[in-house]
């Protein structure tokens, strides 16, 4: 290596040094991949769009208004990934400790509020406010964040997630119909660094701005209770306990951008060389989800939601960053089906399951030098909720929510390849795999 070289070589640590460390993100974002709060995970986010806890703030705003009690919860969701990629051999295939690829854990605290704004308003109708908040690591990681090429391949959907912020505000428009606005928050950071170095790679007259800026993204929903809409309560009606449901949510992702100049004497004089880098991460697409829900009896509950997902978007957004513009990528939209049902078992406990099907919006097999892999996954969820009645010290319940999931990813071939490597395309592996979520959450009503 000459001495250029390791000048420009300490010069981008220097920059890598101002990204987020790095941890393994995705696309999607902790909504869209998993759900929020137990009771939208145990149902494979069927019920979400009916759901009227505060993670309605960002499914379905309007179901904020569907129930007039107030809520603190705090929740806990674990995700272990285990996703693999098997070799079915090549010309020049990487050495790999084992068939997994991915398998960060994601480690969220969720905190979630719902009241009613009423009081603060000259508003002759209630008005809800909800805002749900998510945090990686427990609390403890902001903005995680990676972005790379790789030779042995990486997953798209999968990982850790940013700081999710949702906040939204819902009312009856009249009896039987809510409607509910809100936004969802994420950040966009930047990084300005200017400097000399000399050929040995040490720096001088180094200037450096960060900052970050949240970006709003908005978010829309209705809630139709047709049995109060259409049904007269003195007669049969065919809408007896039919409730329908639409939810649309804007684009949205993270993003980092750093601009930098090098000035070498000698070498490069001024302005410099320019190294600029911008890179894309968590991006969810323009969502729209219709459903409904039928109450069958006092005890069974069902619930039907149809997610369209305009990935097909992603294609033009990618050709702006910097790292992944070499790879091609295409993207195409997708239509999720989510089927969901809930028991009451007595008065305090309800036992909640779910399924949907995802299917991955990757088009191709093939990556150059980023070489991504995305799989179709069937989601099994099941969940419960208790509520603690005699608690002593609370004025209503203490409740009480538990869920499970599990992504069986179904295998999908793909071929990888590098401008650098000796031959091109290298490998082919098949991959698949799996992932178990745990969740919990403890809810205040007042």
């Amino acid at each position: 290596m000459n001495y250029s070289h390791r000048a420009l070589v300490s010069l981008f640590a220097a920059i890598s040094s101002l990204s987020p460390l790095a941890a393994h993100a995705s696309t999607g974002n902790l909504a869209t991949t998993y759900g929020l709060l137990p009771s939208d995970i145990s149902s494979a986010q069927a019920f979400s769009l009916f759901n009227t806890q505060s993670s309605a703030a960002y499914y379905n705003p309007a179901s904020l208004a569907s129930s007039d009690h107030g809520e603190l919860t705090l929740g806990l969701l674990h995700a272990s990934p285990s996703l693999t990629a098997s070799s079915n051999g090549g010309d020049n295939p990487p050495v790999r400790s084992g068939d997994v690829v991915s398998n960060t854990n994601t480690e969220s605290l969720l905190l979630g509020m719902k009241t009613n704004l009423t009081s603060l308003t000259k508003f002759k109708k209630p008005v809800y406010v909800g805002l749900i908040a998510g945090v990686e690591s427990h609390g403890t990681e902001m903005l995680a964040f990676d972005s790379t090429t790789s030779k042995e391949g990486q997953f798209m959907q999968y990982g850790q997630k940013p700081l999710f912020i949702a906040v939204s505000g819902g009312m009856e428009a009249i009896p039987g119909l809510n409607l509910g606005l809100g936004l969802r928050v994420t950040l966009h950071a930047s990084a300005t660094m200017n400097l000399e170095t000399d050929l040995g790679g040490n720096t001088s007259n180094e200037e450096l701005s960060v900052s970050a800026e949240p970006v709003m993204i908005p978010l829309f929903g209705i809630t139709a209770d047709l049995d109060t809409l259409l049904c007269d309560k003195k007669t049969d009606c065919w809408a007896d306990g039919l409730s329908t449901a639409i939810s649309i949510r804007g684009s949205s992702n993270t993003q980092t951008t750093v601009e930098s100049t090098a000035v070498i004497p000698g070498t490069i004089p001024e302005p410099g060389l320019p190294l600029n880098v911008t890179a894309l991460d968590a991006y969810q697409p323009i969502i729209v989800s219709t459903g409904a829900q039928y109450h069958f009896n006092s005890k069974i509950d069902f619930a039907a939601t149809l997610e369209y997902q305009n990935w097909s978007s992603l294609t033009d957004e990618l050709k702006s960053d910097t790292i992944y513009d070499q790879a091609d990528l295409s993207f195409s939209d997708i239509i999720i089906p989510r089927l969901g049902a809930t028991y009451a078992y007595n008065k305090d406990l309800n036992l909640i399951t779910g399924f949907s099907y995802d299917m991955s919006p990757l088009d191709d097999g093939t990556s150059d030098n980023v070489n991504l892999f995305d799989n179709d996954r069937m989601v099994f969820a099941a969940g419960v909720n208790y509520f603690m009645r005699d608690t002593k010290w609370l004025a209503f319940p203490l409740r009480l929510d538990a869920a499970y999931q599990y992504h069986h990813l179904l295998e999908r071939d793909f071929t990888l390849t590098a401008n650098d490597a000796p031959v091109s395309p290298y490998e082919s592996v098949t991959t698949g795999g799996s992932v178990h979520v745990f969740s919990m959450s403890v809810s205040m009503n007042f």
